[in-house]
């Protein structure tokens, strides 16, 4: 296929424009502080749709529509824990974080600790940071490709230079205020899109509905209560876990946190952010729905190469390109790259500043001069994006790189959390138990991870739990053994 004129010029001023736009940042004076939290002074609508805009990457673009599509709104059921998890976070994290005046997450973990907790989560969070960008350019690259042949390294340089030039030069005020115009034109073209299948089904919308109920297309998915299956309390248990390590010890929302002009612009920003995300994902599921609806009531309009359940997340670009009218599809291919961009642009700057205060200033040259600061940020800004770069074009030819970065996110961050409650609920709790437990924890989820990959299916140590209960039993396992250990050691020098 090719992009009709129109379409392809669209789609390169918009990313010629946010290119710009961002690194028209440059020009302001500024500080590290600046580069870090925009110097805590932004306006907390900016800062929830830049929330809002860091949960929504291109893997939710495409992979929301093309799960809907092939089952059902089980998936959706993530979305239904973030309001949990976003009023523990304005009732406890956010003032935490905003108290300890930290521009680090993991600094409190070394309050209550030691150092090697901090280094520890810190490391964890870069290497998660690395995986999710390549991940995302790389998932980003591939539908473009399939549809027009663009080449996938291509794309994904071009991307990862276009974020890179921005987030380097506007530092994180180029971020929020990117995220902010990316996550308006995510919704407005998603918005647009939804409206222009309803209105293309021959006897009208209200055939969406009755396709979809006739395939039980709006199922959240089974009510029991089975550990190995995707059931409606496996993905919510799931979700509250991702959600509270989202809130609570994830280096991207943390700097949202701080750099809101006062505690209630950040309760407001965070509400927002979160909340929005909840009517958002709801619309991409109506979306993969209403494709469904669509190509049952006109199958000779999707060729049969697009028909395999293997092929569900390219159904929706294709009903882009081939589906809308000219000038839609530059928008709509312009909100699937606003929706990697922003996020690798927040991973660029949240991992810098981590690599800044975390590890250069902590073990090199604590009395670092403000000059020298800046000149570390943006080449930690450098690497982590060219490093992105590297891993996505590695991911070419992954069997499963959605599934890859599931699993490596898994042993990357899944033992962060456990350490975060651990330190936030438990009282008098021993280092070395800590660390115990993060060891025992991170060899669960392991296990759990990696061997449905390694092992055969009848094997005696394949692990029978769903893959998304693996933060959950991490977690659990690495606050239960600091707590429990701690407690007992307590009452032995009590008595």
């Amino acid at each position: 296929m090719s992009l009709p004129i129109i379409d392809l010029v669209v789609f390169l001023a918009y990313m010629l424009a946010i290119v710009l736009f961002g690194a028209s940042f440059y020009f302001k004076k500024r500080s590290s502080e600046d580069f870090i939290t925009g110097g805590g002074k932004l306006p907390s609508w900016a800062i929830g749709m830049s929330i809002f805009a860091t949960f929504v990457s291109s893997i939710s673009f495409l992979a929301l529509p093309g799960n809907a599509y092939l089952s059902n709104w089980n998936g959706f059921v993530f979305s239904l824990s973030i309001p949990i998890a976003a009023v523990l976070a304005v009732k406890f994290f956010v003032p935490l974080y905003r108290g300890i005046k930290s521009p680090s997450a993991y600094y409190y973990l070394e309050t209550r600790f030691g150092a090697w907790a901090r280094t520890y989560a810190s490391v964890c969070y870069l290497l998660t940071q690395l995986a999710r960008m390549g991940a995302i350019m790389y998932l980003l690259a591939l539908p473009m490709n399939v549809l027009f042949g663009w080449s996938v390294p291509v794309i994904i340089v071009i991307t990862g230079i276009s974020v890179l030039i921005y987030a380097i030069m506007g530092g994180f005020e180029a971020v929020i205020w990117t995220d902010a115009i990316q996550g308006i034109i995510l919704i407005s073209g998603a918005v647009a899109c939804l409206g222009i299948i309803f209105f293309s089904m021959p006897e009208g919308p209200g055939q969406v509905f009755a396709i979809a109920s006739e395939h039980q297309k709006f199922s959240l998915g089974s009510f029991g209560f089975s550990f190995s299956e995707a059931t409606f309390w496996v993905i919510l248990i799931y979700g509250l876990f991702i959600n509270l390590q989202n809130f609570g010890v994830d280096q991207n929302y943390v700097q949202r946190y701080l750099s809101a002009k006062t505690d209630k612009e950040a309760v407001k920003s965070t509400l927002l952010g979160s909340l929005l995300y909840v009517p958002v994902s709801l619309l991409f599921f109506f979306i993969g729905t209403a494709l469904f609806a669509y190509y049952q009531a006109s199958p000779d309009l999707l060729p049969a190469e697009f028909r395999g359940s293997e092929q569900a997340d390219k159904v929706f670009p294709y009903f882009i390109v081939n589906g809308l009218p000219v000038g839609m599809t530059g928008l709509l291919i312009a909100s699937i790259f606003a929706a990697g961009m922003s996020t690798i642009s927040t991973s660029i700057n949240s991992s810098a500043t981590i690599i800044l205060t975390d590890h250069f200033k902590k073990y090199l040259l604590p009395d670092l001069p403000e000059k020298a600061e800046m000149k570390v940020l943006v080449i930690a800004s450098l690497v982590m994006g060219c490093l992105s770069i590297v891993i996505a074009i590695a991911f070419n030819g992954v069997t499963s790189a959605l599934d890859a970065w599931w699993a490596l996110s898994a042993i990357f961050s899944g033992g962060i959390l456990g350490l975060f409650l651990l330190g936030f609920i438990g009282r008098n709790i021993r280092q070395k138990y800590a660390a115990i437990g993060v060891i025992l924890g991170v060899l669960l989820i392991g296990w759990m991870s990696l061997s449905p990959v390694i092992l055969d299916e009848g094997m005696a140590f394949r692990s029978p739990f769903h893959a998304n209960l693996t933060i959950v039993f991490g977690t659990l396992v690495i606050f239960l053994v600091g707590f429990l250990l701690s407690a007992v050691a307590n009452r032995k020098k009590a008595a």
